[in-house]
């Protein structure tokens, strides 16, 4: 029986917290995972969305973002943990013109999704 691990990572402009939980010692990570990720900053109307959606299919790394009406973006990202791991932090950066303040990602089970896709 393998062990889930599931980690929340909260990227602030000069500090990370990590914390895990749920993990046994010595268990690893799956060969796939998922992470749901909210951006906060000025991360709408600068091509935040369409720049994930490009580094994503670069990467392999299967999901979806979209834009919150608060300001905000979520996205979700599924494939091989260091890609993944990769995503979330390329979204503390995003696109050239986005001015990210917070990236708080949640890594979960796995869903099974194929491909990349904006949402609207």
């Amino acid at each position: 029986m393998s062990s889930i691990i599931y980690e929340t990572h909260k990227y602030c402009v000069d500090t990370v917290v990590f914390t895990r939980r749920g993990a046994e010692p010595g268990t690893e990570m799956s060969s796939r995972t998922r992470a749901h990720v909210y951006v906060t900053g000025n991360v709408q109307g600068v091509f935040y969305r369409a720049t994930t959606r490009d580094a994503a299919r670069e990467r392999d790394v299967d999901g979806w973002v979209r834009n919150l009406d608060d300001g905000r973006v979520e996205a979700v990202f599924e494939g091989p943990a260091a890609a993944v791991e990769g995503m979330v932090e390329w979204c503390q950066t995003g696109s050239p013109a986005a001015d990210v303040d917070d990236v708080d990602a949640t890594y979960e089970e796995p869903e099974g999704l194929d491909g990349f896709e904006i949402r609207r």
